[in-house]
């Protein structure tokens, strides 16, 4: 289908738009949680064995030189001072050596224990140098500023080995690499506060650390997120296998919360269509396969032209659902106003009317979409003409026509996607009829001609009550070159009560038929490029 839409959808049991983003990170269910625990042990291990040598050498650089460094002086410090480090690295890699079967949730502890101790203790050591160690040489100020860069080292190490080494989301790393960069100011705060001679450098410290712990940081966090997103993509690669039953997958078209589209190919008729698969942990939900089912009743009964084509749907050997669609070369609506602005009022009356024609079938069939928003409308060139509306994703439809105890959705639930959903809808109301459809459809006009949905509320819940009670800005206000007729017939679709909308799309249509500006033709739309 086409690029992904950032739209958000609010549901209870609903497939995904398949054009919404996912979230960054590993959560794509038991299976690539597996891969990621064996990995994190692999990674644990290595970081526990290079942080033993890291320690073992400064351990022997002590002995071998007491009286040439202050901190490890017998008559000053502790010549086993590096032994807690030392004893938790080699505990840790020889626990995880000997235990291949620890949980996830118990690697991440091992983690946090082995990085907390590193950090602890160099921060620690950085304190004392700084504090005590510094003043025991002639020139203490020359010396405090040795130390100060002699120590970040330490944290910096620590820094990247975290950030390449550990496999991790980017928001985990963020907070872990925020954390390890902390202790280095703590630990020179801590220093002047106990040393008053200390106090007039604290600041080009903090300053030093700064410069030098600020790039690292940086390329830590990238480097976690970079390898969780290729970790990711492997993950998928191996588990689809490359093929479904007889569809070759090709690439991956877009994503959304409970599943993906990959375009593919028939092995026999080499027609590209496009796959919808619905998760496994998501298809095992009753509710989920239900929907899933309802999906491909629905759209298997309509054959108006601008409705998605549905050519099969089934199982795949991970348990996942697949639907296979036609592939329609073109961007969403939502991508074609955010990449090229909002459209001519002729070209949008082009758009809206064939969207109306769709919606009609569907509606007169007993089908109410409840989804409609730009990301699920695909302006696509088929058989050599342009600007051809598809409308995609009956994953939310509601069958007015089946028996009122097997529908599927209930009072109280907000389904559907906020800035576009009508005021019942917005309510939660259990049915809705065509002209909550009509009220969607009427602010994706909004948006196809102003480039923007009619209320920008900054949370859902301002969102669900602008819908239900604030009256829609006129598109005047918005756009002053939009005609007044069409101003009037996008207002009308926006009314609050459905009684004073247009009542049903195929009225929608003709009132767009007769606006001044509904001359749009495929050779004019060819021409606006």
């Amino acid at each position: 289908m086409t690029a992904p839409s950032a739209a958000p959808t609010v549901t209870a049991a609903a497939l995904p738009a398949a054009t919404a983003p996912w979230a960054a990170g590993p959560t794509a269910g038991p299976g690539f949680d597996d891969e990621v625990r064996v990995l994190l042990r692999s990674r644990l291990i290595l970081v526990h064995l290079l942080a033993l040598l890291c320690v073992g050498l400064l351990q022997v650089l002590s002995w071998s030189t007491p009286n040439n460094n202050p901190l490890f002086r017998p008559d000053q410090g502790n010549p086993w001072l590096l032994a807690p480090p030392f004893a938790e690295c080699l505990g840790g890699a020889v626990v995880l050596w000997l235990r291949p079967g620890l949980t996830l949730r118990a690697l991440r502890g091992w983690e946090f224990v082995h990085f907390a101790t590193l950090v602890a203790f160099f921060g620690w050591l950085r304190y004392v140098m700084l504090a005590h160690t510094a003043w025991l040489t002639p020139d203490p100020q020359i010396t405090v500023g040795f130390y100060g860069l002699a120590t970040l080292p330490l944290f910096t190490t620590t820094i990247v080995a975290y950030g390449v080494l550990v496999p991790n989301t980017r928001r985990r790393s963020l907070s872990a690499v925020a954390a390890i960069a902390a202790v280095p100011f703590l630990a020179a705060a801590a220093a002047a506060w106990t040393t008053p001679g200390l106090r007039d450098d604290l600041v080009p410290l903090l300053v030093q650390a700064a410069a030098l712990l600020a790039f690292p940081a940086a390329i830590a966090v990238f480097a976690a997120a970079r390898v969780s997103a290729l970790q990711r993509r492997a993950f998928e690669a191996e588990r689809r296998a490359e093929r479904v039953g007889q569809y070759a997958l090709k690439r991956k078209l877009g994503e959304g919360g409970m599943g993906e589209v990959w375009l593919a190919e028939h092995a026999l008729l080499k027609r590209p269509c496009a796959v919808k698969f619905v998760r496994p942990e998501a298809a095992a939900h009753p509710a989920a396969a239900a929907r899933f089912e309802r999906e491909v009743r629905a759209v298997t009964g309509l054959s108006h032209a601008n409705t998605v084509r549905v050519y099969d749907y089934g199982r795949a050997d991970d348990g996942s659902f697949y639907l296979v669609m036609e592939y329609l070369d073109g961007p969403t609506l939502e991508a074609l106003v955010r990449d090229a602005g909002p459209l001519p009022p002729g070209r949008a009356v082009y758009l809206l009317r064939q969207l109306c024609g769709a919606l009609a079938e569907a509606h007169a069939a007993g089908l109410v979409h409840r989804d409609l928003k730009p990301g699920n409308v695909i302006v696509a060139a088929l058989g050599g003409e342009r600007d051809v509306a598809k409308l995609l994703d009956f994953g939310l439809v509601q069958d007015l026509s089946a028996d009122p105890d097997a529908r599927l959705t209930r009072a109280g639930t907000v389904m559907g996607t906020p800035a576009y959903m009508s005021p019942e809808q917005a309510a939660g109301e259990a049915d809705v009829d065509a002209r909550s459809d009509v009220y969607s459809l009427g602010a994706v006009a909004f948006f196809a001609l102003a480039g923007r949905p009619p209320f920008q509320a900054k949370g859902l819940g301002q969102l669900l009550a602008a819908h239900r009670a604030e009256p829609a800005p006129p598109l005047a206000d918005v756009r002053a070159d939009v005609p007044a007729d069409l101003a009037a017939v996008v207002a009308r679709c926006l009314a609050k009560p459905p009684a004073e909308r247009h009542g049903s799309a195929a009225e929608l249509g003709q009132a767009l038929a007769a606006c001044a500006c509904a001359g749009w033709s495929p050779d004019r739309a060819a021409g606006a490029g």
